[in-house]
């Protein structure tokens, strides 16, 4: 007996060092077996409850004179697979019989979140008549700080949290070169981004900072920028010398025969820039003055032609903002369908989720709705492969940015052509 009890202790015990220190391993020993059987016992009775099944015979047959209509008795279940182990979670590819489509498997989501009795579950139709279903043992977006295994890293990519999924949310400017980014105040939107530049930082990268409120969230990051633009007309004057960065970058890659200037060699390649705007509205709302309204045209269309034209010369933006709308003018729209990778934190009006996934996909937009209040640094992110996934950033207080700026501040690579912007607009101001 007390050897019993000393084993089952010990099992205890090893079974908690595994949930704490190898999370997946902890899965995999104990908590995928079980789901799995009862994936395989529930699957039938779940199938027919949830309308799920097809009777290969029709249900109305003609007796006499009249056509009787009733429930079929023979009904045909879709044949799924054995479920397949996944870190912290499973999958289970099921065939669709004929008549059947992707929306009865969707609408019967929550209910097999309840019968596997797991944290969510996730359906998409990866191809023709077949529906993969992903289950999610516990939410990893509870403790985003969690290790999330090691990923290699790379220039300009950064992790910048934690996927649904379990793995790392890695935002990577060489496969997705610009990146918009949306939510309402207090919902993370400023968190991802000093968590980005934070990741930035160590990397041979320069990094370019406009927030025309004043700098007050980038400028904590001061240090390691190349430049700060704290209102519009800084703006206007960084905008304008990144363009005329790119036209010289430009020049340099058609003389070499080369399509990007990664094509170039190393000793000849000029520094990656990326670009961050907080609160893109700043720079396209006016009050109607001929100065402003000029002001929010010369930055539409700058950063219209980096969009355009940085991927491949190695200037990447970020743009982020509480809302993205037409009201703010067609140059946002256009500039919009240059920003491929999207994140949508919660957002106070459906236009601005719309404005930031419908274009990409339709389902993404309820996701990102769905979003509550006390989710913050929640967000649904989109990227090269066209699907959608929810992420949570990590955090990065105000302190640990300004070790961080300063610890690299040797990396704040100098862009001449920046600098001088900035020292012509003071010495104008200045006279």
């Amino acid at each position: 007996m007390f050897s019993a009890a000393l084993l089952l202790a010990w099992m205890v015990a090893i079974g908690t060092y595994l949930e704490q220190h190898w999370p997946d391993w902890h899965w995999y020993l104990t908590g995928y077996p079980r789901t799995a059987l009862r994936v395989m016992v529930t699957w039938r009775k779940v199938a027919q409850l949830n309308d799920l099944t097809v009777s290969h015979k029709p249900n109305r047959r003609l007796m006499g004179g009249l056509v009787v209509k009733g429930q079929p008795l023979h009904l045909t279940v879709p044949r799924c697979s054995f479920p397949r182990p996944m870190p912290n979670g499973l999958s289970v590819r099921v065939r669709l019989n004929a008549g059947q489509t992707p929306a009865l498997f969707l609408g019967a989501a929550e209910a097999l979140v309840h019968a596997w009795r797991v944290h969510a579950v996730r359906v998409v139709s990866p191809e023709r008549g077949i529906v993969l279903i992903t289950a999610t043992a516990a939410d990893p977006l509870e403790h985003p700080e969690r290790p999330t295994g090691e990923v290699p890293g790379s220039l300009l990519s950064a992790v910048v949290g934690a996927l649904e999924t379990g793995g790392a949310w890695l935002m990577d400017f060489r496969r997705v070169p610009h990146w918009l980014i949306v939510g309402a105040t207090r919902t993370g939107k400023s968190t991802l981004i000093a968590r980005l530049i934070n990741e930035l930082a160590p990397q041979p990268v320069a990094v370019v900072g406009i927030d025309c409120k004043g700098g007050m969230e980038l400028g904590l990051f001061q240090q390691r920028l190349s430049a700060l633009a704290a209102c519009r007309s800084e703006a206007v004057a960084v905008l304008g010398a990144l363009v005329v960065e790119v036209q010289d970058r430009m020049r340099t890659c058609r003389a070499a025969g080369a399509r990007s200037i990664w094509e170039l060699p190393e000793k000849e390649r000029p520094v990656p820039v990326v670009v961050v705007v907080d609160e893109i509205a700043e720079l396209y709302l006016t009050n109607g003055a001929k100065e402003q309204r000029a002001e929010a045209e010369q930055c539409s269309t700058y950063l219209l032609r980096l969009a355009q034209l940085g991927a491949a010369l190695g200037v990447h933006l970020v743009v982020a903002g509480q809302r993205v709308g037409s009201d703010l003018g067609p140059g946002v729209t256009a500039l919009r369908a240059q920003l491929s990778g999207r994140i949508c934190h919660r957002v106070n009006d459906p236009g601005t989720a719309e404005m930031t996934l419908g274009d990409l996909n339709k389902d993404a937009v309820a996701v990102a709705q769905s979003i509550g209040e006390a989710e913050q640094g929640v967000a649904v992110t989109t990227g090269d492969t066209g699907g959608w996934m929810r992420g949570r950033s990590h955090l990065t207080t105000p302190a640990a940015a300004q070790v961080t700026a300063a610890e690299y501040a040797g990396l704040a690579f100098r862009l001449p052509g920046v600098t001088r912007a900035l020292e012509d607009l003071d010495r104008g101001e200045g006279a």
